[in-house]
């Protein structure tokens, strides 16, 4: 089950939001609706699930709705419409006491701006949310420095907000929202605010502690780049909408719509796009046990001058030469085994094309995709990695 799911969301901002949906549903836009009735939609129909330890972005430009999304996930802002379901609960009518309740103990929010009191120390504001809980005051400070030190600020636990860089105080701001040990985190644009260097750090150490802590993120931002880099999976929102929900690299490689496909068209794909992408099914094999007569007529059929061998299981053995299974036959010579090359370039699927063009330049062969078994997957031969580049055809 989703530990997070967003049912047909949706938030109108204006004096009679109701009237509005007739219209939304008549596919009217963002803008035609403003004229006609006065009310601004701010997120429309949004629908997605999250699952436990996922780190969820969504993504999109000025005007999205993606901070007003975020922000109906733990009700500062009210929903007009739809369902908010938290472990199966729908929080939009939770009353105002359950609704605390799970601000303190499940949904923790991290804020672009800090939002750090001034006149506390860095431990007394990571303390605030223990605070709040009636935690006891020696078990809340032990709580914070550890909070504190699992961000990389120990030693900083008695300083004042403004004796710290900006990317320091954004750690506070992360350590007070981990504190309280949330099931999930919600962060809004929460690097933007950054400078570009310290924005990667910042970047760097999110995927660090999710690696560690297997946290539910879900992850506002506008930034294309920050969100193929962070996201397992990635909503694209425009005028309210999500009109796409994937990984990075179904979003670079299957754009849903023209709005998407323009989105993406600048991003560096060699950095994004994997292996299993641009691999080839591997139809031209042979077994260990076959001959050079089935290997050789294995690779005129496919006018190929090497071809992979495998065992019974699809387990990879090497590669086979055409010149070395034509001397094998030769011979007389009943078995490839002898001459097959175990010295060939793999790769895994989840291997970016950045790497697997270092791999090819000094390669003699295609490169084999292989799983954790050894197992062959597919083949990558240099055409495919420049089509993976492009984006075009080979």
């Amino acid at each position: 089950m989703a530990q997070l799911e967003v049912k047909n969301v949706s938030k109108v901002f204006g004096h009679n939001p109701k009237k509005v949906f007739p219209y939304l549903d008549k596919g009217m836009s963002k803008e035609e609706i403003l004229e006609k009735t006065g009310n601004t939609v701010g997120v429309n129909s949004a629908s997605f699930k999250v699952n436990k330890g996922e780190f969820f972005v969504v993504m999109g430009l000025s005007g999205s709705g993606k901070s007003t999304l975020i922000r109906c996930l733990n009700r500062l802002i009210e929903p007009t419409k739809g369902e908010i379901l938290v472990d199966g609960e729908n929080i939009v009518t939770a009353d105002k006491d359950k609704l605390l309740d799970i601000r303190r103990k499940k949904i923790a929010m991290v804020f672009q701006h800090f939002g750090l009191f001034p006149h506390r120390t860095v431990c007394e504001n990571v303390e605030y949310g223990l605070e709040i809980q009636g935690v006891d005051p020696k078990d809340r400070k032990k709580m914070a420095y550890e909070s504190l030190e699992l961000v990389g600020l120990k030693g900083y636990e008695e300083q004042m907000p403004d004796e710290l860089s900006g990317g320091m105080q954004q750690r506070v701001g992360l350590a007070r929202a981990l504190a309280t040990d949330p099931d999930i985190l919600l962060m809004d644009e929460a690097f933007s605010a950054l400078d570009p260097l310290i924005r990667k750090e910042m970047q760097d150490e999110i995927l660090e502690l999710q690696n560690r802590m297997h946290k539910t993120i879900i992850f506002i931002t506008h930034d294309l780049d920050e969100a193929l880099k962070l996201g397992d999976r990635i909503a694209v929102m425009k005028d309210g909408k999500v009109v796409q929900i994937g990984t990075s690299e179904q979003i670079l490689t299957d754009p849903a719509n023209d709005y998407v496909k323009e989105f993406v068209k600048d991003v560096n794909r060699a950095k994004v796009v994997t292996a299993s992408s641009i691999m080839r099914k591997p139809d031209a094999i042979v077994t260990y046990k076959d001959g050079p007569r089935m290997a050789i007529r294995r690779m005129d059929e496919e006018e190929l001058s090497s071809i992979y061998v495998v065992d019974k299981d699809r387990r990879l053995k090497g590669i086979v030469r055409i010149d070395d299974a034509l001397e094998l036959k030769k011979q007389g010579k009943t078995s490839v085994d002898e001459v097959i090359i175990k010295d060939v370039p793999k790769a895994s699927p989840e291997t970016p094309i950045i790497d697997l063009l270092n791999m090819s330049t000094n390669a003699q062969y295609p490169i084999a995709v292989v799983d954790d078994n050894d197992k062959l997957l597919g083949i990558i031969i240099r055409s495919s990695l420049i089509s993976g580049i492009s984006g075009g055809e080979e």
